[in-house]
């Protein structure tokens, strides 16, 4: 019975340790961005603190993690928080970081206080560092972003989670929303925009967009609104501006949390979906959690669903 008891033991603990996700445990993590710079994964995220019973979100600043194996994660700290922006209120919604020419740009969406400038709402600002770790400061002094700019829908809190890439050919692109999808061009100092803000309806568009390119192909990922929880939906194009052609669902509601966000990226060979959900002990929709799984496409360029797993993934060197 002993010798029993020591197997069943050790088994569990074998299963605890590839339990990966959700990757970070120690505090509660959403809105997941991953990048890679010289041969690290840096993940950037958004930092839930609202109570078990909150019915509302709490999210006071931003942190970043790295890893190098996809497997131990060194957490960098707060690095940014809304009080980084003279002109900010509010909590820090989803955010994304993209290094270009040795700068990296923190693109965050919060709120703007009603003044001269703006009569309030939600709005995206930058914050410009020499590492990816910071320190971070407001790149310009002002929101790039304000309610008063989109006009489409008459919600305070539209101008939410930007997502951001660069081209082969230099050119930054921007896209970002909530029930509508908003795209513009950005110059290549990355603080100023570069033409008119554009408006695109991808089916059962939500918020949280990613945008990337692999193999020729363009993806607009998001948070679709075709059923409540949310799950993931995506369009493809070959071109930045479209026209985007709708494929479908590729991820299906998260466990214990009505909202889901999408973080893409290849690394040593491999690519990745991370997202978050509500599943470490107390958690919830206000109380998340980031988690990680592996991508797959299908050789016309199309992804596979993905398979949401408490294992993640395995290590790499």
């Amino acid at each position: 019975m002993k010798k029993l008891l020591t197997l069943a033991i050790a088994a569990m603990a074998s299963m605890t340790a590839y339990a990966q996700n959700p990757i970070i445990k120690h505090i509660f993590t959403a809105d997941p961005s991953p990048i890679v710079y010289k041969d690290t994964l840096f993940l950037y995220t958004g930092h839930d603190t609202a109570s078990v019973t909150a019915t509302n979100y709490k999210m006071p600043d931003w942190h970043v993690f790295s890893t190098t194996d996809m497997k131990n994660w060194k957490d960098h700290g707060t690095l940014l928080s809304p009080h980084t922006f003279s002109w900010a209120t509010g909590d820090a919604y989803a955010a994304q970081c993209i290094e270009r020419n040795g700068k990296f740009y923190w693109f965050v969406s919060t709120f703007h206080k009603k003044d001269s400038i703006s009569n309030g709402g939600a709005a995206i600002g930058v914050a410009v560092s020499d590492r990816p770790t910071g320190p971070f400061k407001d790149a310009i002094g002002k929101a790039l972003i304000i309610n008063e700019m989109t006009t489409d829908k008459k919600h305070s809190w539209d101008d939410i989670d930007p997502t951001v890439m660069i081209d082969d050919d230099g050119q930054a692109y921007m896209y970002w929303g909530n029930l509508s999808c908003r795209w513009v061009k950005l110059k290549s100092n990355m603080i100023e925009l570069d033409g008119p803000i554009n408006y695109i309806s991808p089916k059962n568009f939500i918020e949280g967009p990613w945008v990337y390119k692999r193999k020729g192909w363009y993806y607009l990922v998001y948070a679709s609104a075709g059923t409540k929880p949310e799950m993931i939906e995506y369009c493809m194009s070959k071109s930045p501006t479209g026209p985007w052609e709708y494929k479908g669902i590729i991820q299906e509601n998260v466990p214990n949390s009505f909202t889901t966000h999408p973080g893409i990226i290849d690394y040593k060979g491999k690519s990745y979906f991370f997202y978050h959900n509500g599943s470490l002990p107390t958690g919830g929709s206000y109380r998340r959690s980031v988690c990680v799984d592996y991508m797959y496409y299908n050789e016309d360029g199309t992804i596979q669903k993905i398979i949401q797993t408490t294992e993640g993934v395995q290590p790499v060197k």
